[in-house]
């Protein structure tokens, strides 16, 4: 799924050189569509599996996404109106569905479908909850509900007019997850819902993915980009991001893997940019995901243990779903492809769309297959993809669609036990099942069902159960009834279970921003977990310090950078809690002992408070700082906010917007480590009677407002991103990255410099006339590919003019088009190859 629209003629002309090229498959031949039986036989799938077949056309037509109720029936959302010819046309007409499909006779497969709600625009995605389901439809949200039990919607009623709004198929808000915290979120959107007794609740919440969006275990988000397979969310929601002074640089949209390789069993031609040379191989295969959507955790005992927590992401362009084994490493999540050049499912039949997946309550992993030849929306067909298309025959028939199981070669189908037979006490049981789903739903039915006196033995289990995932669902299906209480909280903080200790937190700092008493008392016990916490529980107490009172919260982030402060994720934990409370912390650091030692991570912190009180924009503040450096000798702290204060003057809100009744006596030395440049940056801020920044003529310079506000953000980001191998100062650090002071790769030609933070670089490096080669730096740089243009954008801007180097600034449309251009790049360059790249595009 794309995102560029190229003139016609332009479209034409690469068709002919695509024509023309030495890809061995006749562009022209036609890809006819196939029996669900005919389908089947051209899957290639992971040895020790079998797939089966669900459901086909005509019991259900352009499927986009299921979901699964407590009685195991499958709801189907259909979108029957997407592209019905090449044209688009008949996508505002209502001839979409909900239908719900049940398995009678415990087969395997569906025999019995029920419309739940017909005659929709272009519907997206469903959120079950009892007697109904929220549906995403016609650009807005709605609550409908089955009022008499026989399967079809009764009610209607518009819950949020402004979910989907942007109307955009490919990139409009979808998914409707309901996660362990008892909320539903959905991918490309900024809107969360939550249902308590009978009132719906709308809340803002980070932005995420584009389509589809799962869960781990741990309640963790998971979720992906068309053009990066795998991302996902290191901290809770509604955390990270609530200190307007600071942006964080990690834990949030966090890219679990560089990889990007796939490996299609057949040609590939009508892909979006298949005219790029790069995106196929000479057979004409797909090298890297193009559409990569519905990343699906498994959750399941019912595949061997090693596939437990594995996560799976569909590429329909490339007609396959890969399969990557996710790691923890403390508080991070890393992830690989464990069968390099093989997938873990693919077809070759092109018209096999894997388009979104979902672990059933049998254990299955459930594959949605749109089965259809044009994949690709309108807004972002090209002209060559239409001529493709059209050539073809991929354009009809449409209205097809299937539903795949996959489960191990010697599995029978499992029969589902329906949960709304269960009682309450019954269903308690279930939340230490081995299966995510059936705890998913145990917690959802008990939490709607609010059986208070299930009170005592759910908080039984959180206390004294040894199924860690058994009281973590517990606990959450208490915060869910209302029921849990401070007292409960507190002891809950003594558990050996970081899990659950986290979660605890969570529940409790939401408490104590409300009630004085409360938050005296976490204070308290906050303060005496930190000395002994672990990396998760540290990572939580960071975040929830927000909720305590300046002096707690001070003691407990204090605590916690002193054991973790190296951690990037760490840093931006605790800054999320000290909004506006960063002078203040700034001042404690500064009478802290255990700061007055330089390290890399003392340093990063220190810059981090500094940016964040200049975006403040507090004179008073700002004039402190300024009071605080100006002593005779500067050590290291002194300095670095010296320096902090005048590259982060570009985002301040206006220059000369601190005033003073007469020149600062810091103006006035002729002893600061700063040069020129730096000093007219750090100026900026301040005006006194006869000077403003704006009267003064400006220091020479490259770089204008607005790049001025990229160098100041890169500088952020590159500490975090790049300063452990490169060093704070750009000299390089021993073993690690060579320097980026005076380096022609970095002051030379901006789409080299691209190149290299988009796919990473290998082997030996010449460097202002020294070669660093291992083990002097380490054989490859990593690649940067799962960072968004903008902020490659201001990394590199901010190395090419810091240290003395000096050179124009880098745009993210450069960026962008060095990404599109070299789609299909999957390995590092190495100097030669990359030089010669460039000068072949001159």
């Amino acid at each position: 799924m794309s995102s560029i629209r190229l003139p016609s003629i332009v479209g034409l002309m690469l068709l002919v050189f695509a024509c023309t090229s030495t890809q061995k498959e006749d562009l022209n031949a036609i890809s006819p569509p196939l029996s669900p039986a005919e389908e089947q036989a051209t899957f290639q799938l992971e040895p020790g599996f079998k797939i089966q077949l669900v459901a086909a056309e005509p019991m259900v037509q352009e499927p986009v996404a299921i979901q699964f109720d407590e009685d195991g029936r499958m709801w189907v959302i259909e979108m029957r109106g997407y592209m019905v010819d090449i044209e688009g046309n008949d996508e505002d007409q209502p001839i979409g569905r909900i239908s719900i499909l049940e398995d009678q006779d415990g087969d395997g497969e569906m025999d019995k479908s029920t419309v739940y709600l017909d005659s929709l625009v272009m519907p997206r995605s469903i959120g079950l909850f009892k007697g109904g389901a929220l549906v995403a439809e016609n650009n807005a949200l709605w609550i409908t509900e089955d009022l008499d039990g026989d399967l079809k919607a009764d009610t209607k009623i518009l819950l949020d007019a402004t979910y989907s709004q942007n109307g955009v198929v490919e990139h409009t808000d979808n998914g409707l997850l309901r996660t362990v915290d008892n909320w539903y979120y959905s991918a490309k959107s900024r809107l969360r819902y939550r249902l308590k007794g009978d009132e719906w609740i709308r809340d803002s919440t980070e932005f995420r993915g584009q389509w589809g969006i799962s869960q781990d275990d741990k309640g963790r988000l998971i979720y992906n980009y068309n053009w990066s397979q795998l991302h996902g969310d290191l901290v809770p929601p509604n955390y990270l991001f609530t200190n307007p002074n600071h942006t964080p640089s990690t834990g949030i949209d966090y890219g679990l893997t560089i990889d990007r390789r796939v490996y299609p069993i057949r040609p590939n031609h009508a892909v979006n940019r298949g005219y790029i040379p790069g995106t196929l191989d000479q057979e004409g295969r797909l090298l890297e995901f193009t559409s990569a959507c519905a990343p699906t955790v498994y959750r399941s005992a019912l595949f061997p243990q090693e596939y437990l927590g594995n996560i799976f992401v569909m590429e329909n362009a490339g007609n396959l779903v890969k399969r990557n084994v996710v790691k923890e490493n403390g508080n991070y999540l890393e992830a690989h492809d464990p069968n390099p050049g093989r997938e873990f499912l693919a077809s070759s039949d092109e018209r096999f769309r894997p388009v979104n997946g979902y672990v059933g309550p049998d254990g299955a992993l459930y594959i949605v297959d749109m089965y259809r030849g044009i994949i690709q929306h309108l807004d972002y067909m090209t002209e060559y993809l239409r001529e493709q298309t059209i050539q073809r025959k991929l354009d009809a028939p449409v209205h097809m669609g299937r539903i795949w199981r996959i489960v191990p070669a010697d599995t029978d189908p499992k029969k589902v036990e329906k949960l709304s037979s269960k009682s309450d006490s019954e269903l308690v049981a279930y939340l230490g099942h081995s299966d995510g789903w059936y705890r998913d739903m145990a917690q959802r039915l008990l939490v709607e069902n609010n059986d208070e006196s299930q009170v005592p033995v759910l908080k039984e289990i959180v206390l004294n159960s040894s199924n860690e995932l058994g009281a973590f669902h517990a606990l959450w299906t208490l915060e869910g009834m209302g029921q849990a209480d401070e007292g409960f909280l507190l002891e809950v903080l003594d558990h050996n279970s970081e899990l659950i200790q986290s979660a605890a937190l969570r529940i409790l700092d939401k408490l104590a921003k409300e009630e004085e008493g409360i938050r005296r008392r976490l204070g308290e016990k906050m303060i005496e977990v930190s000395k002994n916490a672990g990396k998760s529980t540290d990572l939580q107490l960071a975040l929830s310090a927000y909720a305590l009172s300046d002096q707690d919260a001070r003691q407990v982030l204090l605590e916690v950078l002193s054991k973790q402060g190296e951690d990037a994720l760490i840093r931006d934990a605790a800054m999320s809690s000290l909004t506006n409370r960063e002078y203040d912390f700034l001042q404690a650091i500064w009478k802290d002992a255990t700061w007055n030692d330089l390290k890399p991570a003392h340093e990063i912190f220190l810059e981090m408070l500094t940016a964040s009180i200049v975006k403040k924009a507090d004179q008073n503040e700002i004039k402190g700082l300024l009071a605080l450096v100006d002593i005779p000798e500067l050590s290291w702290k002194e300095q670095t906010v010296l320096s902090s204060l005048a590259i982060q003057s570009a985002n301040s809100p206006e220059k000369g917007f601190v005033s003073y009744r007469a020149e600062p006596s810091i103006f006035q030395r002729t002893d600061l480590p700063i040069d020129s440049q730096r000093m007219g940056m750090l100026k900026s801020l301040f005006t006194w009677p006869g000077f403003h920044p704006d009267e003064v003529e400006a220091v020479a310079g490259t770089l204008d407002a607005s790049a001025l506000k990229q160098f100041a953000d890169g500088r952020q980001k590159f500490l975090v991103s790049c300063a452990s191998c490169h060093g704070s100062d750009g000299r390089g650090e021993n073993r690690m990255g060579p320097p980026l002071v005076n380096s022609e790769w970095v002051l030379g030609d901006e789409k080299r410099l691209s190149l290299i933070l988009l796919h990473g670089l290998e082997g030996p490096i010449e460097v202002d006339g020294k070669k660093y080669d291992a083990p002097e730096i380490l054989p490859v740089m990593p690649a940067h590919s799962t960072m968004d243009d903008a902020s490659i954008a201001a990394i590199l801007t901010y190395i090419r003019n810091e240290w003395g180097n000096q050179a124009p600034p880098i745009s993210r449309r450069t960026v962008g088009g060095m990404r599109l251009t070299t789609q299909g790049r999957v390995y590092p360059w190495s100097a030669e190859e990359l030089n010669q790249h460039i000068e072949n595009l001159e």
